[in-house]
């Protein structure tokens, strides 16, 4: 296996995006560029790359849902204000896909996508590996997994909890997940389902891993905890914790005057930098808390020039109090992005859920100190500054190896506190910068989380080689290939 390249099939909700689509990119960017064949397989294609396959789940339904979703298709073009034309036209897509439909209304996760069955067949030769992210987000048969991991090893990246539940992509307080689900107290966290089938999603998971023999990774510890009390652990072969890596070549220190002159950012400013696709209607971020921080910063410090800059949203600049707010719509190049982060003083990210953000350490990579919440995987990330103040269970660091601080979820006087001590003492913020890029560096390459994954995969492969005609489930072993906090 070590003389040749490997064949390599990754499947992701879409090409290009951000989260976990974009852990995938780079995937499967570096893995070509090593001389592997690769490919990714897509439920949402966004780009021309010759090797990003389309999951044609339309393309095999027969005359009946093609009649129906063109029927579907007139009334759209239709104007919506148009007497019956939006009912008429839900009435079309429930009859293109009956079943679909009656499991939607009954709260049962959607599965009806067909092509998944094919997906070995999207490439010219059969990959050694497939490697499945996210598989929620309307483009994936998870019941195709167990006769998937009978041809190929299959490992499977977690970048959220939904695997692990009746609907959820995080589960916030709520632990059911452990014992079976059922009376859901929030249905709408996503993916939402309409009705309480919770206990029956969850079953139905559980019934489909029994059958799989499956590589299970996490980006992070806390994850990979979950995962090991759920349904999901009788199906694993192995597991692993491996970090999600940034371009250290593109995400790096940079020079802020410069950067800054370049972006049309005021160099006497205080800048406070945030990265979300759509971050005030982002149900797993804190907005309002983030909002009411920095107003209560910049009031605190009346007189000097306050900016925080919302890159991923297209929206007219606002004011929080004292503070300008600049808007920056999404973009897909990287090294914009990092410019940002170069611009910044410091970096926030108030989550209420999260697992491993890639901007987090993305803004570490780039030198810029981070204010975070506790939550999910976070901890993972930020070597946390003891200031001293509101007891969470996380650990402390002096100056000499914090790299940000972490604060409770919703904590609004707690993160402005951390705020304005990181803006105010330069020193402190540049002994904290110092201390970001040299962690990032050596903990979140993408180099290392790349090696890591092809390491493996020629393990797995091996195995899979030495022993393809019976299922013979093993104890889980546990390896961690993070540099983790002590």
């Amino acid at each position: 296996m070590a003389d040749r390249p490997m064949r390599i099939l990754q499947v992701s909700t879409a090409d290009i995006h951000g989260g976990a689509e974009k852990v995938a990119w780079n995937l499967f960017q570096n893995y070509r560029s090593r001389g592997h064949v690769a490919w990714l397989a897509v439920g949402r294609r966004h780009s021309g790359d010759r090797d990003t396959l389309l999951i044609p789940n339309d393309d095999i339904r027969g005359e009946w849902f093609r009649f129906w979703r063109g029927v579907d298709s007139r009334l759209q073009s239709r104007d919506a204000q148009q007497s019956g034309a939006k009912w008429l036209g839900h009435l079309a897509r429930g009859l293109a896909q009956p079943g679909k439909y009656l499991d939607l209304y009954r709260g049962v996760e959607d599965f009806h996508f067909p092509e998944t069955w094919r997906l070995l067949e999207l490439t010219p030769q059969k990959p050694d590996i497939l490697h499945c992210h996210n598989l929620h987000g309307g483009y994936f048969d998870l019941r195709a997994i167990p006769w998937l991991s009978r041809q190929v090893p299959v490992v499977m990246t977690l970048h959220d909890a939904w695997l692990l539940s009746g609907h959820c992509a995080h589960s916030f307080d709520c632990e059911r997940w452990k014992t079976g689900c059922g009376r859901c107290p929030d249905l709408t966290i996503y993916p939402a389902v309409r009705r309480d089938a919770t206990a029956h999603n969850w079953r139905r998971k559980r019934g489909i891993y029994a059958e799989c023999r499956l590589y299970v990774a996490t980006p992070c510890q806390w994850l990979m905890q979950k995962v090991e009390l759920s349904m999901l652990a009788p199906g694993m072969v192995e597991a692993r914790v491996i970090p999600n890596g940034v371009d250290l070549s593109v995400f790096h220190p940079g020079d802020r005057r410069a950067v800054r002159l370049r972006l049309g950012i005021p160099q006497d400013a205080r800048v406070l930098l945030c990265s979300s696709i759509g971050i005030r209607r982002d149900i797993w971020r804190d907005y309002q808390t983030i909002r009411a921080a920095v107003a209560r910063v910049a009031e605190r410090l009346y007189g000097q020039h306050m900016l925080f800059i919302a890159l991923g949203e297209d929206a007219p600049a606002e004011r929080f109090g004292p503070a300008d707010v600049r808007f920056v719509p999404f973009t897909n190049e990287p090294e914009v992005v990092a410019s940002y982060y170069q611009a910044a003083d410091v970096y926030l990210h108030a989550a209420r859920a999260d697992t491993f953000p890639n901007t987090v350490i993305e803004a570490l990579a780039c030198g810029t100190p981070v204010v975070g919440t506790a939550v999910g995987g976070i901890p993972e990330q930020i070597k946390s500054l003891d200031l001293g103040g509101r007891r969470v269970e996380y650990h402390t660091y002096n100056p000499a190896a914090a790299t940000g601080v972490l604060v409770p979820p919703g904590d609004v006087e707690g993160m402005a506190t951390a705020i304005r001590h990181l803006i105010c003492d330069i020193g402190l913020r540049s002994c904290l910068a110092g201390n970001a890029a040299k962690d990032a560096g050596s903990r979140f390459d993408l180099n290392r989380q790349v090696e890591a994954h092809l390491e493996w995969y020629r393990e797995i492969v091996e195995r899979h080689r030495m022993d393809r005609s019976t299922f013979q489930p093993v104890s889980l072993q546990r390896s961690c290939c993070a540099l983790s906090n002590p």
